[in-house]
């Protein structure tokens, strides 16, 4: 299984791995995992394979993206492994001497339809060129809900919509904590797919802190500087923890969403839910969470409202969160596994 140490895609990778019944690898591309992480993969007793190889997302062209791929397929080779499971689809394009289960996490083709809409920049168009060439040479293609598993089907005309797996998280330690009558967001600020305009807007119309945690500086330079939201840049996970347990509401306005591991981890914290009204949270959480229109600051700040004043807020949440176990999410991956070998074989 290949993963990256820098993202949300290292936590899935390891809860998988885990809960598969399987002997897994971790091939690693990008920076090498820090001391941390190799503890973590240790204490879940996965090998991990620092290979060195570049990321699609941090390239600059395909050539190196299509080196990576095949010095992916030649180390699954080398290491006899049955199947080969890509969480960068764009590697896909190699030849593969086994099953390929592809899943896309999120890409550039579907962000900029969100985002941006339109041609995609002519300078990055390689990349979901790439990724399109992936998903239709893989075996299976996967994604993390059917709401985004049909946008992947529209971005790259695949005759086969992909198959969707919900995401599956083990619930953080929390410490005690004293509540936090406020609200919280949690990701990469700097993205403009999250919308920090709108929850920055929403911030200064209501009577109660909306703290940020994350990114506001972009890997390639772009920056954003909230002017009412208490910012407090990236934090480490004891930290979150922390503000997790203080219970305030979650709160995300993100435009895209393939899946929301920060909304997940909230919820299971028995944060109540604000979240933005797009087909990928309806799907996860409708009947557990209040929606706002994207882009709409004044709903934002009275659904806020709202769920600071419920005497049971976050409990609607927790209990919809306990269906998103790493156990379920290797169960339905394990099927797909078994039927991608079975098919292969009966084609050999």
């Amino acid at each position: 299984m290949t993963t990256d140490a820098v993202g949300g895609v290292w936590q899935y990778a390891l809860e998988l791995a885990a809960a598969l019944e399987a002997e897994v690898v971790l091939a690693v591309l990008g920076p090498a995992p820090d001391a941390d992480q190799r503890a973590a993969a240790q204490a879940a007793g996965v090998r991990l394979v620092d290979t060195g190889l570049p990321l699609d997302w941090l390239s600059d062209s395909p050539a190196p993206v299509l080196a990576a791929g095949e010095a992916v397929a030649r180390l699954a080779r080398d290491m006899g492994a049955d199947l080969v499971h890509l969480n960068a689809p764009a590697l896909a394009v190699a030849r593969y001497d086994m099953p390929v289960v592809a899943v896309n996490h999120g890409c550039l083709g579907t962000w900029w339809d969100a985002a941006r809409g339109g041609a995609v920049d002519p300078a990055l168009a390689w990349l979901p060129d790439l990724v399109g060439q992936g998903l239709r040479a893989a075996d299976r293609v996967v994604a993390p809900t059917r709401a985004y598993a049909e946008a992947v089907a529209r971005r790259y005309g695949l005759p086969v919509t992909p198959l969707a797996v919900h995401n599956g998280r083990t619930p953080m330690p929390l410490p005690d904590a004293q509540p936090f009558h406020g609200a919280l967001t949690i990701g990469r600020l700097w993205d403009e797919a999250k919308d920090t305009a709108t929850l920055d807007a929403a911030a200064a119309l209501l009577d109660a802190p909306l703290v940020a945690i994350g990114a506001t500086r972009a890997p390639h330079g772009a920056t954003v500087a909230p002017a009412h939201l208490q910012a407090t840049g990236p934090l480490p996970p004891e930290i979150i923890a922390h503000w997790l347990a203080r219970r305030p509401v979650f709160v995300s306005a993100a435009r895209f969403e393939p899946f929301g591991l920060a909304v997940l981890e909230a919820a299971q914290a028995g944060c109540p839910l604000v979240l933005s009204d797009i087909p990928t949270f309806r799907e996860l959480w409708e009947g557990a969470a209040r929606f706002v229109a994207p882009g709409d600051a004044q709903g934002f700040a009275d659904a806020i409202a709202a769920a600071l004043a419920d005497p049971a807020p976050g409990e609607a949440a927790r209990q919809r969160a306990a269906l998103y176990t790493p156990a379920a999410m290797a169960a339905r991956m394990a099927g797909i596994h078994r039927d991608a070998l079975s098919t292969r074989t009966q084609a050999a």
